[in-house]
């Protein structure tokens, strides 16, 4: 468990003497999340969205993963959980970065104990390629909403 980002010793071990090693409990790691209180608060009533607290979970899982989160966040060389947490961190803030991050620490604790292998990082520029088409289209939208005309390139033979 200390493969992940962020996770040292005294985390693994608070972690796994409160979730335990069997796998077996949970039907997911969406059940799992929601069980130690990570889980992603999206409450909505009649088209009003309602407060996204999480639940409480397990005090001390949820303090420990909170805590792993933003040491995540200054991993180097730069790691997927450590982008994650900057590029939320920008625009959400600190706190509700860290919540997201430890969210995504508990899906990949528990398919670590499912599949019985150490962690393996996506890396720091995952969320970059893998938005990079997005991003572009959401620039030349904002650039034509200023009042500025596109011209995509030519598409390229190959």
């Amino acid at each position: 468990m200390q493969t992940l980002p962020g996770v040292g010793q005294r985390t693994a071990a608070v972690i796994l003497a409160e979730i335990g090693s069997d796998m077996s409990r949970f039907p997911s790691a969406g059940h799992r999340a929601s069980w130690v209180g990570r889980g992603p608060g999206n409450p909505e009533s009649a088209g009003k969205r309602q407060s996204g607290r999480t639940r409480t979970g397990s005090p001390w899982v949820r303090a420990a993963l909170v805590e792993a989160a933003p040491a995540a966040g200054r991993m180097k060389p730069a790691t997927s959980s450590a982008a994650q947490y900057r590029r939320l961190a920008a625009r959400r803030g600190a706190k509700r970065a860290a919540v997201a991050v430890a969210h995504s620490l508990v899906i990949m604790i528990d398919h670590m104990l499912q599949r019985h292998e150490p962690s393996q990082d996506l890396g720091g520029d995952y969320f970059e390629e893998r938005d990079r088409l997005e991003r572009a289209r959401r620039r030349a939208r904002h650039l034509e909403a200023l009042g500025y005309t596109v011209v995509p390139p030519p598409a390229s033979v190959a």
